[in-house]
């Protein structure tokens, strides 16, 4: 077999391939085994019928189209090989040339991942927010804390912010009660903004057994968007009441004895959520500076299949979650679906950068990936998605993911390699240490991104 490669582009190549008809004899042999199993022939037993019988009966040019498929995935992949190219998704065929018992030629173009220069990266600096724990830090997680133990207890007034309601709620569209406008028994709070528009209005003011009506755009049910007129009755109303931020509150709310060691943790905790916070700021702008340095060419079939596949994950399972289209998510984010293209492509974009980047990294600084790290990966993934580990790492194994994880936890190595490489300062000038803050620079993926080496297997 002989092969050449002619480059089309940075980031797209044309393999011509000619095979001498004697490497086509296994492939022929398995054909005409295979239509011995498929035909009948009178007398002649299924499975004996001689080569020359299935030619006159069914044509020579059906055993070479059935030898030609069989063997072109090998003959490509061996093309592919010799020509050490790292081939993304599935080739372009066509047969040029097919001279029964001389000759096959083909061609093959194919997508290919772009080679890449890595310059040196040590000079990036970034700057990163400073961590720093005011006293209102403080205040805030703890009042948080507290809202967590306040308790109800019925009042006998009218409701007044802050204050938990059980109401009872009707809506008429056009004078007519919905089918689906009646609730009995919800539970609200004053000010918290839930429900419907103008409802904290309507309500305040109100003692139990009273009613109020108020006219409100329904964000729900069989006439959403409509304005509906909606009578709300109070049948009770409680008052919130905090605990005391004193040492009982400390034991009643933590395993701490006093208060002043309750703030302290919160100190500590906060402390630790900026540090992460900054770790990761870090990183993230570490990427883009990188990203910044490396010219990538990105193939336009793989750029098109990733926006795709954005959009088709978005709709069907994001926003399908939340019984949302397209159409009415763009109109809450305010975005017209021009903006919405621009904003996916770039993150498109953006996603194949990154991974072609940081697989050059990975081969570039010869990082590997250990059985404890990819475990601990796994871990961590299983615990996003809502899985066990035992059920995401069979998942995972049934789906053929685990490449994909590897090269995960690969590239997260690799972006680590850089910022540890890389300047970091806080607002305030300091050099930043992130040795501590590993756990942070563990993954970077290109969500969906197909840029993976393609094992399709071409058909004329």
């Amino acid at each position: 077999m002989k092969s050449a490669v002619e480059t089309l582009n940075p980031t797209r190549v044309r393999l011509t391939v000619e095979v001498p008809f004697e490497e086509l004899k296994p492939s022929l042999d398995a054909a005409y085994k295979k239509i011995n199993q498929q035909v009948t022939v009178k007398g002649f037993r299924q499975g004996k019928i001689p080569a020359r019988v299935i030619d006159q009966r069914f044509g020579r040019g059906a055993v070479l189209e059935e030898a030609v498929n069989d063997a072109l995935p090998k003959f490509y992949t061996e093309a592919v090989n010799e020509g050490e190219l790292n081939v993304l998704g599935q080739p372009e065929v066509d047969i040029t040339e097919l001279k029964d018992g001389e000759l096959l030629a083909f061609t093959a173009e194919v997508d290919i991942r772009p080679a890449l220069e890595i310059p040196d990266y040590s000079g990036i600096e970034v700057e990163v927010d400073a961590v720093e724990v005011s006293d209102e830090d403080i205040d805030k997680s703890v009042e948080q804390l507290r809202e967590r133990f306040a308790t109800t207890a019925p009042v006998e007034r009218a409701a007044q912010d802050g204050d938990v309601l059980t109401l009872n709620l009707e809506a008429k569209v056009d004078g007519e009660v919905l089918e689906d406008g009646v609730a009995e028994g919800v539970t609200y709070t004053v000010g918290s903004g839930e429900l419907l528009d103008g409802i904290d209005e309507a309500v305040k003011g109100v003692e139990a057994g009273n009613s109020a009506t108020f006219t409100s755009e329904l964000k729900g049910g069989s006439a959403e968007g409509k304005e509906a007129e909606v009578k709300v009755e109070v049948t009770e109303v409680k008052s919130r009441e905090l605990p005391e931020l004193d040492d009982d509150f400390a034991q009643l709310a933590s395993e701490f004895d006093t208060f002043e060691e309750l703030r302290a943790d919160s100190r500590k905790r906060l402390e630790q959520m900026k540090k992460y916070d900054q770790a990761t700021q870090a990183q993230e702008k570490v990427l883009d500076e990188l990203l910044k340095l490396v010219e990538v060419p990105i193939p336009e079939k793989l750029l098109a299949d990733e926006i795709e596949t954005r959009k088709h994950n978005l709709v069907n399972h994001q926003l399908g979650q939340m019984g949302l289209d397209l159409a009415k998510y763009l109109e809450i984010q305010g975005k017209t679906e021009e903006e919405f293209d621009a904003e996916t492509k770039e993150q498109a974009e953006k996603g194949i950068k990154t991974q072609f980047i940081l697989d050059e990294l990975v081969n570039k600084e010869k990082l590997n990936v250990s059985q404890e790290e990819l475990t601990e990966h796994l871990m961590r993934r299983a615990q996003s998605s809502g899985m066990s580990p035992d059920q995401f790492a069979q998942a995972v194994v049934e789906g053929g993911q685990v490449p994909m994880l590897v090269g995960e936890v690969a590239r997260g190595k690799a972006l680590a390699v850089v910022v540890e490489a890389a300047t970091v300062k806080d607002s305030n000038g300091e050099v930043i240490d992130l040795d501590d803050e590993d756990e942070t620079a563990e993954t970077v993926e290109a969500e969906g991104t197909d840029a993976e080496a393609a094992d399709e297997k071409p058909e004329a």
